[in-house]
């Protein structure tokens, strides 16, 4: 018997990713820019009508600085300010969210990552019989996947199809166990977060290292030991001495934390009937009339109660 599923939904992964795969001039009437509206929409309407979730939620950053760039001032500091573009597009998409009557979550001081990490840990506490799926577009998330947990990626350009990961999909992506990503970000960092690693190692290499050594803490340990290994050239060991604190701070910042501070209830997340003329008034506002045959049939809200009561 198939199991139930945890449809959990990255909200600005998804809003960013619309708004640069899909182009500007998809506006409405009166010329508001709504590509990553659009987009978001559509990618979660695909994502409901594929998975076909009994429970729901959807998480999003919070705009004031998160812990992890007041214990790290260059974290995403590369990153250009939020076009002006987006900005209004955020409270669309929530608009959006909210007639599709699907519990929001955003906490200050926390990246949508970290509220996803801690709803992950509560409903594998909660309900086993639950699989979680992730719908992100940030392969970070692959730290999270086990066997209750996996990751959708939506496609990437046209005919690109989307791609659900489980642990054997994220070893054959990253070469190491879900378990070992951070640890991976720890010596190869992260050019898109500003993650900075241990300068001159790239993914080969620190994939093998993860490999061979399990962790970067028992990479650093052969280090310290001196341990005769061909992966731990002369070249190589100076430079993960050189940049030993890098590593540790690079592997904390890439670790999504699951002990955020939200009032979680996983009967709240519960798939319920939704207001279908509220959807369509507000898709048909936007122009979005192309989404409205993707919303969900009766069909599947009928069966989606039955599998929960």
């Amino acid at each position: 018997m198939a199991r139930k599923k945890f449809l959990l939904v990255d909200g600005h992964a998804l809003i960013y990713r619309s708004f640069f795969a899909f182009p500007p001039q998809l506006t409405t009437k009166t010329g508001q820019m709504v590509n990553a509206v659009y987009g978001f929409s559509r990618i979660l309407l695909t994502a409901i009508r594929t998975i076909e979730p009994t429970h729901l939620a959807v998480a999003f950053d919070h705009p004031k600085p998160t812990k992890r760039h007041k214990e790290f001032a260059d974290y995403k500091a590369q990153r250009p300010k939020m076009p002006v573009e987006l900005r209004p597009q955020i409270e669309m998409v929530k608009q959006v969210v909210d007639a599709l009557n699907i519990p929001q979550f955003e906490v200050e001081g926390y990246e949508a990552d970290d509220l996803i990490g801690t709803i992950n840990k509560k409903v594998e506490k909660l309900d086993r019989s639950l699989l979680t799926v992730i719908v992100t577009g940030d392969k970070d998330m692959f730290q999270l996947v086990d066997d209750d947990t996996h990751v959708y990626l939506p496609g990437r350009g046209k005919g690109k199809e989307d791609t659900e990961y489980d642990e054997n999909g994220v070893r054959g992506k990253m070469g190491v166990r879900p378990n070992q990503v951070p640890d991976l970000k720890g010596l190869m960092g992260d050019s898109s977060d500003n993650i900075p690693g241990v300068a001159g190692v790239g993914p080969k290499t620190a994939s093998a290292l993860i490999q061979r050594f399990g962790s970067l803490e028992e990479v650093y340990d052969a280090v310290e030991k001196g341990i005769d290994d061909p992966l731990l050239t002369p070249r190589l060991v100076e430079k993960l001495k050189k940049d030993h604190d890098s590593a540790y701070a690079s592997k904390q910042l890439a670790t999504i934390m699951n002990d955020a501070p939200i009032k979680f209830n996983l009967k709240d997340c519960g798939v319920t009937r939704y207001d279908k003329e509220k959807i369509v008034a507000l898709f048909t506002e936007l122009d979005f009339k192309s989404l409205i045959n993707l919303l969900p049939h009766d069909s599947f809200e009928t069966s989606v109660q039955e599998a929960l009561f």
